[in-house]
């Protein structure tokens, strides 16, 4: 990962995939065999986390962008108790997708993004291709 949108970008299409799974109603299981597994998703939405993290702790003073390191950690932690389970099935992932910590960070990166997201020409949004920290 090279900048936060590409870890914002990890983060959002993770927590996609966690709610398809948890919609499937499967058993808690070892995962083996092909995939898909959440506990894969989980491991790159964890590894971005802590990368945003790094980057907003160690690029800014700003106020809001302390909050999101604040809530990034509850998150980390959040997923990290899920990782830590053997057996994962669709009932964990679906308290795990209702866990408030988790979408507290969703919604802040929405906010953040749309706050930086830069505006063409005639008031549209357009897609940033760069990150608020210099990336």
């Amino acid at each position: 990962m090279t900048n936060l949108e590409d870890d914002i970008e990890v983060i959002e299409s993770g927590y996609e995939f966690l709610l398809a799974y948890a919609a499937q109603g499967r058993p808690p299981q070892v995962e083996t065999g092909p995939g898909p597994h959440p506990r894969t998703e989980l491991k790159a939405m964890l590894a971005a986390m802590e990368h945003a993290e790094e980057q907003l702790a160690a690029s800014s003073s700003n106020a809001f962008e302390q909050v999101i390191v604040e809530d990034l950690k509850k998150a980390k932690a959040v997923v990290n108790f899920v990782l830590a389970q053997p057996k994962i099935g669709s009932e964990v992932i679906d308290n795990l997708n209702a866990s408030i910590h988790l979408r507290t960070v969703l919604t802040d990166f929405f906010l953040y993004s749309e706050a930086f997201r830069p505006v063409a020409e005639g008031g549209e949004t357009q897609s940033a291709g760069w990150d608020k920290v210099g990336n």
